[in-house]
Parts: C-alpha cells; sequence; structure tokens
C-alpha cells in the first residue's frame, strides 16, 4: 500500500497527499452548493459520508490551511442549510431522506434511521468545532426524535417513518396559516410567522406551509418561540401517524448506536447513552447467536444470515461506545466481530470483504462493495475500524487486513473518487495512524478528565479511559498505576509520549504530533 501511495503521490504543498484524497476533496468541492449547502442540485441527499470526511479534513494537521477552512466551509455551510431547512422536522426534531428542493426546504418525508445516527455525530462535532448553538439545538432534537419514536421497548432502534399519512405524504406534517393562528396567543403567532415563513406564500402544494426557519430568531423571542413549538407539537401529535417500519436492522442499528454514542458523550447526555447501550443490548440479546449475527428482527424472531454492513458498522459503534465508557467485555466483543469478519467475509487472496459471508448460501456474483450510498461503504468502516482495532489490541492481522482493503480499492479511489468518502477517510488513517489516548486513574477523577477532553475536537484521536484495577488489558492499554489520581498517555503507533499527570498539559499534547 505505501509504496503504491508513493509512487501516485501528487506533491504539491496546496494538495492533499495521497491522490485518492486528493481525488476525494476535489470531488466535493467541485459539486459543492456555495448558497445553500450540500453537493449537486435537486434532489438533494445528505450525503454523511462526505460531511464526515470534510470534518476530519478541517481538523488533519497535515492538510494545507486553505483546503482545511474550505472544508470546514462546505461543512458548517451545509448542516446550517439543513438544520433550517424542512428537511430537519422543526417541531419533532429528526432528518427526512431528502430534499426534493436545492433550497432543502420540501422533502420527502420518509425518515430513515440510517440517516440520522451518522447526522446526529456530526452535529455534535460541528458544535465542537464551531461553537454554534443551533447545531446543539438539532442534535438535541434529533436524539429526542430517535429515543421517543424509534426505539421499541425491547431496546432496539425502528427502522423508519413512512412518508404519508391517510394516503397523503407529508399531511403529518404541514400547517394551513388558520391552525396555526387558531392554536397560538398573538404574541406567539407573531413570532412564528415571519420565523416559520408563514407570512410568505405556501411552499407545499400552494395551499400548505411546511415549516422551516425564513428569518432569525431574536433571542428575546425565544421563550414564546419554545411555548409555541410546544403546542403546534401537542396538535401534531394527535393527528393521525405515518406508519413506521418497525424490523430492526443491525447495520442500521449500528449507525444510530454509534452517533447516540458521540453526541452523548460530547453534550455529557447520559439519557443518550443508555439509549445506545439499550440499543447494543438487544443486538447482543437477540441477534447474536452461536458467535454470528442474525440481519433482521421484527416481532420477537431474529432471522437471515449478517452482511458486511452488519458486522463493519457494528464494530465501529463499540469503538465509539469504548470512548464512552470503557468495558473489557464490549472490546471482546468487538474482537469476536473482527474474527467473523476475517474468517467469513474476508477475500484472502485480493485483499477486502464480500458482503456475504463464505457460509452464505452460493449467489451468481459475490459482491465486494467499496463505494458510499446511502449509508457508508462496509468496505471502508471495516478497514478503518479494523486500524483502530490494531491500535487497541496490537493485533497485526486486523492492521494487515486494513491494509490489503486500502490497497484494493486504491485506484478506483484514485480514478474515480465520487463515492468513496468513508474509504478516504479509512486511508487517512492508514498513512497517519490516530493517536491512541489512554487514562488510567480513580473512576470519579478519570470521569472528569475524559468528559473534559472529549470537548476538545479530536476526531483522530480515540481515547480508552480505563479505572485503576481492571485487569486483563491488552498490553497497549495495560498501563501501570502511578500514585496521581489520573494519568495519561497518548501514543501513535509503538511511540509514546511520557505519562502526564497535569489534564491542560495532556490537553495541548493532544493538539500535536506524537510523531515528529
Amino acid at each position: 500500500l505505501f509504496q503504491r501511495i508513493q509512487a501516485d503521490s501528487t506533491g504539491g504543498a496546496d494538495e492533499l497527499n495521497p491522490a485518492p484524497i486528493t481525488a476525494a476533496y476535489r470531488s466535493l468541492a467541485e459539486s459543492f452548493d456555495n448558497r445553500f449547502g450540500g453537493f449537486g442540485s435537486a434532489p438533494k441527499f445528505p450525503h454523511a459520508s462526505g460531511l464526515e470526511f470534510l470534518l476530519w479534513q478541517t481538523c488533519n494537521r497535515e492538510t494545507p490551511s486553505e483546503i482545511r477552512e474550505r472544508s470546514r466551509t462546505m461543512l458548517t455551510t451545509t448542516l446550517e442549510h439543513m438544520a433550517a431547512g424542512g428537511i430537519h422536522d422543526q417541531l419533532g426534531g429528526g432528518f427526512s431522506r431528502y430534499s426534493v428542493d436545492a433550497q432543502w426546504t420540501i422533502p420527502h418525508f420518509e425518515k430513515m434511521l440510517y440517516d440520522n445516527g451518522p447526522l446526529l455525530g456530526l452535529l455534535a462535532d460541528a458544535w465542537l468545532a464551531t461553537g454554534e448553538a443551533r447545531f446543539a439545538r438539532c442534535a438535541e432534537e434529533t436524539a429526542g426524535w430517535i429515543m421517543r419514536e424509534m426505539q421499541s421497548p425491547e431496546g432496539g432502534y425502528y427502522s423508519s417513518l413512512d412518508a404519508d399519512s391517510e394516503h397523503e405524504e407529508g399531511k403529518f406534517y404541514v400547517w394551513s396559516r388558520e391552525e396555526a393562528h387558531a392554536l397560538l396567543s398573538a404574541e406567539e403567532y407573531a413570532v412564528v410567522e415571519p420565523h416559520y415563513g408563514l407570512d410568505g406564500p405556501p411552499n407545499f402544494e400552494n395551499r400548505h406551509w411546511h415549516l422551516r426557519v425564513a428569518k432569525p430568531l431574536e433571542a428575546a423571542h425565544e421563550e414564546l418561540l419554545a411555548s409555541a413549538r410546544a403546542k403546534l407539537f401537542a396538535a401534531r401529535e394527535q393527528r393521525v401517524r405515518p406508519g413506521r417500519d418497525e424490523k430492526a436492522l443491525v447495520s442500521w442499528n449500528a449507525l444510530a448506536i454509534r452517533g447516540m454514542a458521540r453526541a452523548g458523550r460530547v453534550f455529557g447526555r447520559e439519557a443518550w447513552l443508555q439509549s445506545a447501550r439499550r440499543a447494543l443490548g438487544f443486538i447482543r440479546t437477540s441477534m447474536w447467536t452461536d458467535g454470528r449475527l442474525l440481519a433482521t428482527y421484527k416481532d420477537g424472531k431474529a432471522h437471515l444470515n449478517a452482511y458486511l454492513d452488519d458486522y463493519a458498522f457494528l464494530l465501529a459503534a463499540l469503538l465509539e461506545m469504548l470512548q464512552a465508557r470503557f468495558s473489557r467485555d464490549e472490546l471482546e466483543f468487538a474482537e469476536d466481530l473482527a474474527e467473523v469478519l476475517l474468517d467469513q467475509f474476508e477475500d484472502r487472496e485480493a485483499g477486502g470483504f464480500y458482503f456475504t459471508a463464505r457460509d452464505h448460501e452460493r449467489l451468481i456474483h459475490r459482491p465486494k462493495p467499496g463505494h458510499d450510498n446511502a449509508t457508508p461503504s462496509g468496505n471502508a468502516l471495516a478497514a478503518w475500524s479494523f486500524g483502530r482495532l490494531a491500535a487497541l489490541t496490537g493485533e497485526d492481522r486486523y492492521a494487515r487486513a486494513a491494509e490489503r482493503t486500502l490497497e484494493l480499492f486504491f485506484p478506483t479511489m484514485r480514478d474515480y473518487p465520487a463515492g468513496f468518502a468513508a474509504m478516504a477517510l479509512a486511508l487517512d488513517e492508514a498513512i497517519v495512524p490516530p493517536s491512541l489516548l489512554v487514562l488510567r486513574g480513580d473512576p470519579g477523577a478519570l470521569a472528569d478528565w475524559s468528559a473534559q477532553l472529549t470537548q476538545e475536537l479530536l476526531p483522530t484521536t480515540q481515547m480508552a479511559a480505563i479505572p485503576n484495577g481492571v485487569k486483563g488489558l491488552p498490553p497497549a492499554l495495560d498501563k501501570p498505576e502511578r500514585p496521581e489520581p489520573v494519568n495519561g498517555w497518548l501514543c501513535q503507533g509503538v511511540t509514546c509520549l511520557m505519562p502526564m499527570s497535569d489534564l491542560e498539559s495532556l490537553k495541548q499534547a493532544c493538539k500535536q504530533p506524537v510523531m515528529g
């Protein structure tokens, strides 16, 4: 892989290296809508994998400053317009599948779990990057929607909400002026009307309004807007609801678990983390049997052999959960998933992972997809996760599997970069390994350090906060107890800095390369 990278190096101070990462960035930049954010024209999709790639380029110390700034602009512009638009449910939270227009105003009203999990994590990171309150509010509303409407009593997350109710798309969500006026006080309506665009022409089928932020809200009016939103939401809850697809899919659950865990960690919201743990517990109890995953669950029954995406997405979710709260049991589960991937899905000769397991029913063609679609590429998240799991466990087989996957897709990423954002992220981490921050200490002080370090935007650092006394750890995590309340070991590859017992010094060290 690294010989190929060197041979294909584009060079130049104004370009990313290697060529596939340059190509991925340029593909996004060329299709970016400078006015409304997003990529391409109508219909406009969230493209969460592309946005995550831009987030990481914003934080990558190896990226030239002008590309970092441009990546930041593309990321924040897109999330700002999405959060203000009709693709975001302004009353109930959550995002619809796509916008039928370039302005994000009118969505296809179907809400998919697989979009909302990744977007939730991105909103949390965008808030860390900018401090913009709008991103925190949107994250809270999205997490609230997932827990309120998409989590089953058993703990798993449902798949989607339909676009229509009473045989009409959007009927559950749209308003007439008369309805809104009748529900609100004069003072509330005076705030809502310009803020949500009710003072303009109808934007939905020439007779109704779908709420989107048309004008900024003055700070003095926040309480009036909050009370108005509560009244409108309560009235909407009395309508005939869209149908809900109540099957649970491991892959989509994993994307939601990862997003909930990331956002819960960033915002310090224990309820969000508990929601993610319930969903993970449901999968382990109901969809993990005899050392293998089953892909789908409904009405008390799990069935169908799981696919690449199920294993790879869940592995990535576990790596985020381990950062929120270290668990030796969850680390062992991550290793169990990794072993199934290597045994049942990896192409041991050419590299990469097939979509179906080795013992799956025989197919005419056994695909090995690398492109992102509505969800990230399973091969990409497998490569990314194996790289990170290798850092935690010291298991070289994981690192080699990641490298073989990236080498396989390298030429296609370079020559046809559109749709390879998630794979470009994995390649970036293979070139400059993520830092591993191991914290050991007393539980109380450890929790405080972990919370404060999470407020630093460090997407290329994975953290393991492990209380003193935990035994049976792999060597990379098995750091000695020391007299200070907490000590931090910051490592990259096999290079580690001296342990630090001062939190501010550790924060500064995390912002600098470990290896010179």
